[in-house]
């Protein structure tokens, strides 16, 4: 009825299980948009850190290949969630979030 009030949804929130068979079958981005310090902590191979909560997180984003697929992760799944919203907001097409972030992931080494 009111469908002009929903914003469109960019990206697709997946399983840990989903997560890492495309990251497997996709030549992709892993995107951590957690503190450098957690990055430090734990995350999954391969990863890039870009702070979701620093300075220069919009100027980071903006230099980033749109048309490259990106999967994006956080601790719970709420930050890189926001995250996809504004990628896919600006133009990227190919996002895939962690659901439940790295507290999901069973592959931790």
């Amino acid at each position: 009825m009111f469908d002009f009030l929903k914003t469109k949804k960019n990206y697709e929130d997946v399983s840990a299980v989903t997560f890492n068979r495309l990251m497997s079958e996709t030549n992709g981005i892993i995107l951590d948009v957690r503190t450098p310090a957690e990055f430090k902590q734990s995350g999954i191979d391969g990863a890039i850190n870009i702070d979701s909560m620093g300075s220069d997180f919009a100027k980071k984003i903006e230099e980033l290949d749109k048309s490259k697929t990106y999967f994006v992760y956080c601790r719970s799944g709420n930050r890189s969630g926001s995250v996809c919203k504004l990628m896919g907001n600006v133009g990227f097409e190919n996002l895939y979030n962690l659901s439940g972030g790295l507290m999901r992931w069973p592959f931790l080494k």
